[in-house]
């Protein structure tokens, strides 16, 4: 069965018309249209790295987070000369970067619509 690019009928496979809003059924690729909406549609498009990059620097600054929060302040308890990262509030700081971040990035999608 070929379904009408226009109105969605179903019609017969051998159709070259459609029979419920007479629209050619010949040479209609649904699926370049369907990659034209998602590019036109989704969220970036569709070969957007966008939302790659977006993702990968929040996932690094999330693991640098942990590193300061858990890792360095507890070193500090056994070496003075890290003695400094128990002076930083670093959860409000990096909770800050990820914010900001997404709020630019969340700019920058709005303004490509």
């Amino acid at each position: 069965m070929v379904y009408c690019a226009k109105c969605g009928k179903e019609n017969d496979e051998d159709a070259t018309f459609c029979k419920n809003c007479g629209a050619s059924l010949k040479g209609y690729d649904y699926r370049k249209d369907r990659e034209q909406r998602c590019e036109d549609e989704c969220a970036g498009g569709k070969n957007n790295k966008g939302w790659a990059i977006f993702w990968g620097v929040i996932i690094v600054l999330i693991g640098l987070a942990i590193l300061f929060e858990l890792v360095l302040k507890q070193m500090a308890d056994t070496y003075s000369w890290l003695s400094w990262v128990n002076t930083v509030q670093w959860n409000w700081i990096f909770a800050a970067v990820i914010s900001i971040f997404i709020i630019i990035f969340g700019l920058r999608v709005i303004s490509r619509k």
